[in-house]
């Protein structure tokens, strides 16, 4: 891919193109799939940077090529992770020795971990706040219930989602010249690429959930199933085999589409004689 000269200015992005990326970013999960998740979202929030950063056709196509991998984390802080994309991204175009494959590795390890923590503020505390003094206002007939519930929890998120995409920003332009400074590229790229196999690793065993309730010997409580015996082997056996057959497909360029259609019919034929 072509790139800019170190001769340009320092900064390529201004506050304009973040702000777009901060009002794209509320519809994180209007184009949610079964598939990628929210990756065609994230593009959409992405496109204005690319479309600064890529004036030539076939650089922009490359990019958002890249930013339509698998992505999904919790919506209210997904600005940060876009916020220190777009500091990479800018930095593949000023820098020619830069790793452009170290993009997807920090935005792959970074939506699991955030992921956690923006479930845990927003939707397991700060909605249970607003939802609590909401209810006890309508119940009571005030029109300050609704109004408050949607205040409480929409007005703090907004700020947030605001401030992180500036925050990711500049997060991520002093943390790259820092490691570019020290040499430390290629150990990040290893680091990210690590923890991001550690993430989809830990999806496959919590998201893929299979059983064979099979029943091979005995009656009542000496029976014993196929599924226990694929447990006493290793837990979580079937999710990983699963996940094998998948990514042996996707390998051989068979369309997800095709293969989600073929899980639904060995899930349906399954189930009904009984092996699932």
């Amino acid at each position: 891919m072509t790139k800019t000269s170190k001769e340009q200015p320092e900064k390529l992005i201004t506050k304009k193109e973040l702000n777009s990326v901060f009002w794209r970013s509320f519809q994180m999960e209007f184009s949610w799939n079964y598939e990628r998740q929210m990756n065609m979202a994230y593009v959409f929030a992405m496109i204005p940077i690319l479309k600064k950063l890529y004036p030539k056709k076939s650089d922009m196509a490359h990019a958002l090529k890249r930013h339509l991998a698998f992505f999904n984390t919790t919506p209210h802080i997904v600005t940060l992770i876009l916020g220190i994309n777009t500091a990479m991204e800018e930095e593949n175009v000023l820098d020619e020795h830069f790793d452009e494959s170290t993009i997807d590795s920090i935005k792959t390890s970074l939506m699991g971990p955030l992921a956690g923590l923006g479930d845990s503020f927003f939707w397991g505390t700060l909605r249970l706040i607003a939802t609590g003094v909401g209810t006890s206002l309508a119940l009571q007939g005030n029109i300050l219930g609704p109004i408050l519930f949607l205040l409480i929890f929409n007005v703090p998120h907004i700020i947030l989602r605001y401030l992180f995409t500036g925050w990711g920003y500049k997060l991520g332009t002093g943390f790259l010249k820092r490691i570019q400074a020290n040499g430390m590229m290629e150990s990040l790229t290893l680091g990210a690429s690590i923890i991001g196999l550690m993430v989809v690793g830990a999806m496959t065993a919590s998201m893929i959930d299979i059983s064979i309730p099979v029943t091979i010997s005995g009656s009542g409580e000496t029976a014993v199933t196929v599924q226990s015996i694929f447990d006493d082997i290793m837990p979580k056996l079937l999710p990983l085999a699963t996940f094998g057959v998948v990514f042996y497909l996707l390998k051989k360029e068979v369309k997800p589409l095709a293969i989600l259609g073929g899980m639904a019919v060995v899930g349906i034929l399954g189930s009904l004689i009984g092996i699932f």
